[in-house]
């Protein structure tokens, strides 16, 4: 831990960090940075899974990532988790409706990020519609069928409000009617495209800056009038941070949960390259799920069963000119270059490893199967859901752990 507290100290002190990157990525930031040569890697569906063949080690080999991560166990239908289970999937990142298809049966949600309402004069209309894919939805569901019809993947594209002024947002906090005008839009367009729900994220860009009661009557008001129509609402919601304080607390689900299907929980982006380290520590998420259902208070058990543990599928590759996140396809060439252990933060219940090639000197975060089943394992203690975002950006093997 020496040396990598001392590349952080030199990461930290070295021009080049002003521009921030965000960890939940966008289309550009997911475009590979060089090409994958993998040899003797083994693909698709086995026989075995990743706790039989003993690969969910806290220490993993670099070569045994390398060799095992296109796999997967045969049986995709198999559910480790008993929770719900939500999975994000971005129209710039194909190979995530690849996953959604093969893996849909260990989901009970599939969350397609498609939607944008904008506000044209008067009136509201849904933007986005050009990326729903009516026939990857009916093969999703096809899929996600469980025996006798008992259950299959449900579908709750999210959507934003996007390019809304500060008038437009003051006019839609303050007017029941224009409310009223955006969930029409909303209900439309779930009716003409089967879709089960909507997931809302806007908490984290207003929470703070307006009066917490305008955003519960906003946000009620759409969940009340969705649920006439046999339409469920999710809300994304950020974890507490010391930065930012708690934006969604204790008081906010006690007043949202009854009327809320589910919470899907931000538990990652704990760092950046202005403060290097971890994705999601342990200790960070745990302590995120207690700030707003204690342990002991009312109704814990129906509260934190709506609230949707966030799991990050992506890292951050950390340089001395600052890096950004990065996707499955930038890991395995910086993986490529360890030749032993990935190193273990006991604290932070995650794997690094710093290496230095051609492009110069880099600390590596990025998910392991260790660090994700350990984060599952929590659902499980807590009794939580999880959300996954997103779908594609991780490795194909992390499946076998659901």
């Amino acid at each position: 831990m020496r040396a990598f507290n001392a590349l952080l100290l030199l990461i930290a002190i070295l021009p080049g960090l002003l521009t921030l990157v965000q960890g939940t990525l966008s289309p550009d930031s997911q475009k590979p940075k060089g090409k994958n040569k993998e040899a003797n890697v083994l693909r698709g569906p086995q026989d075995n899974d990743v706790f039989t063949l003993g690969l969910v080690s806290p220490e993993p080999l670099g070569k045994d990532i390398l060799a095992n991560h296109r796999a997967y166990f045969k049986e995709t239908g198999l559910r480790r988790f008993n929770g719900t289970t939500l999975g994000y999937v971005t129209p710039w990142n194909s190979h995530g409706y690849d996953v959604a298809k093969i893996f849909a049966k260990k989901f009970d949600i599939i969350s397609p990020v498609w939607l944008q309402v904008l506000k044209q004069g008067e009136d509201y209309v849904m933007a986005g519609v050009h990326d729903i894919d009516a026939g990857w939805l009916t093969d999703v569901r096809r899929k996600g069928k469980q025996a006798h019809n008992q259950r299959t993947v449900k579908v709750f594209p999210r959507f934003i409000f996007d390019h809304f002024t500060d008038r437009d947002i003051k006019l839609l906090l303050s007017d029941a009617n224009e409310r009223t005008k955006v969930n029409n839009v909303l209900i439309k367009c779930c009716k003409d495209n089967g879709f089960d729900g909507l997931v809302l994220e806007v908490w984290s860009q207003l929470a703070g800056r307006i009066d917490d009661k305008i955003l519960h009557t906003l946000v009620l008001q759409m969940a009340k009038e969705l649920q006439k129509q046999q339409l469920r609402l999710i809300l994304v919601v950020p974890p507490f941070r010391k930065d930012t304080g708690n934006l969604f607390g204790e008081k906010h689900m006690d007043k949202l949960y009854k009327h809320i299907y589910a919470f899907s929980l931000m538990t990652y982006d704990f760092s950046s390259v202005q403060r290097p380290g971890a994705n999601a520590p342990l200790y960070f998420v745990r302590k995120a799920v207690e700030m707003i259902a204690p342990e002991g208070c009312p109704d814990m058990e129906a509260k934190r069963a709506k609230i949707l543990l966030g799991l990050n599928m992506y890292g951050n590759d950390y340089t001395p000119d600052g890096g950004g996140p990065i996707t499955f396809s930038q890991y395995l060439d910086l993986v490529k270059n360890v030749k032993k252990h990935l190193t273990y933060d006991e604290r932070d219940v995650e794997n690094f490893f710093e290496i230095k090639n051609e492009n110069g000197r880099h600390i590596v975060f990025y998910p392991t199967l260790y660090s994700i089943n350990e984060r599952i394992k929590l659902a499980q203690e807590l009794g939580t859901g999880i959300s996954v975002w997103e779908l594609g950006q991780g490795l194909n093997y992390f499946y076998d752990l659901f």
